[in-house]
């Protein structure tokens, strides 16, 4: 029997430490190996010359070259799948937003020696990162997928809908949920948008801390007010409130306003926050009264909350697998019934101002 091909990855670091703790997470999945490492740009330059990595784990701050020129080149010279991994803080974030619009697919914060849960996060996050930067490059290819561990369920945050649960006519709101390639899908999405557009509560799984940097920066490009979610802040329309990373966001009704909760709690679907939690309360207290849209993504985290959804009356869209950088949660939720239309990233604003009957 002819062993399956790994995932090979290249890090780029130069923490000794950062590179050794990588190496040993993803070392320890089957369907992953460490090609090698390098501790500067000029070093993994050499190596890949001399081997083409399927993915690439690049720093930002770096000797002699920093991470995000040494990126543009890549993408100019040979564009292959490269995850920015960073510790910087919510105050340098911009970086790893001229970091994405270079053409890195993803982000994830640099793991650090602490608890045992986190590290046990860390590896989840850090290995299904190379796993969709890896599918991105390879769209249409056959690649061994392993056996993932059961995950949680959305009902460890709020318990199943009920389906009897009559929803009075509220203001219309929007649900949307993304991972790889979401978020310049997002700006394209947001920057269209009117003013008066129906107000959005967005999951994007991205790290603790870049998730306010980015709401900032489509904030200054979009016509609709952009934050990152706040306990109790008020879903109105002309806002986006974008999930904070590391934290679960629920969407709530008092009388006929919305407003959310953000919480603590375990991964869900494997994310935190989870798409899934956001959908599951929305067909909660929303029902008829939202539109629910799934984009781009590995995984399947968003589709059992978009049937869930679709089952309280919400309208629901998925993206289809051409615009899509990675097919992943989209085919999960059409496999599920879960979505009324399929459409392209392009059609999306439209579309969701049709359903909310907002033009």
């Amino acid at each position: 029997m002819i062993e399956p091909k790994k995932i090979r990855v290249l890090i780029v670091d130069d923490s000794a430490s950062v590179r050794q703790t990588l190496s040993e997470i993803l070392d320890a999945e089957p369907d992953i190996e460490v090609m090698g490492t390098a501790s500067d740009a000029y070093a993994a330059a050499r190596r890949i010359q001399a081997e083409i990595p399927d993915v690439i784990i690049l720093d930002v701050e770096m000797p002699r070259m920093d991470g995000i020129t040494f990126l543009r080149k890549i993408m100019s010279q040979r564009p292959m799948p490269v995850i920015i991994c960073s510790g910087l803080t919510e105050g340098g974030s911009k970086t790893l937003m001229d970091a994405m619009e270079a053409g890195a697919v993803d982000v994830i914060a640099k793991p650090h020696v602490a608890t045992k849960q986190f590290l046990v996060e860390a590896r989840v996050r850090v290995s299904d990162a190379v796993r969709a930067a890896a599918h991105s490059k390879r769209r249409g290819a056959t690649r061994s997928v392993r056996t993932i561990e059961r995950k949680l369920s959305a009902d460890v945050m709020l318990p199943p809908p009920s389906l009897r649960t009559i929803h009075r006519p509220t203001e219309k709101i929007v649900c949307i949920g993304t991972s790889t390639g979401g978020t310049e899908s997002l700006r394209e999405i947001l920057e269209v948008l009117p003013a008066h557009a129906p107000g959005m509560v967005v999951v994007q799984h991205m790290p603790e801390h870049f998730t306010a940097a980015f709401a900032r920066r489509l904030d200054g490009l979009c016509r609709v007010e952009v934050k990152e979610a706040e306990e109790g802040d008020v879903l109105e329309a002309g806002r986006v409130l974008i999930a904070p990373g590391n934290r679960h966001m629920l969407l709530q009704r008092v009388g006929s306003r919305y407003h959310v909760a953000i919480k603590d709690g375990p991964l869900v679907s494997r994310h935190r926050p989870s798409v899934d939690v956001l959908f599951r309360s929305a067909a909660q207290c929303a029902g008829g009264n939202a539109t629910g849209v799934i984009m781009t993504g590995m995984g399947d985290d968003g589709a059992k909350g978009l049937l869930e959804m679709k089952q309280a009356g919400a309208r629901t869209f998925a993206q289809d697998e051409k615009s899509c950088v990675v097919f992943g949660m989209p085919k999960e939720a059409i496999a599920l019934g879960a979505v009324d239309k399929v459409v392209s990233l392009d059609a999306i604003a439209h579309e969701i101002l049709l359903a909310e009957h907002a033009i």
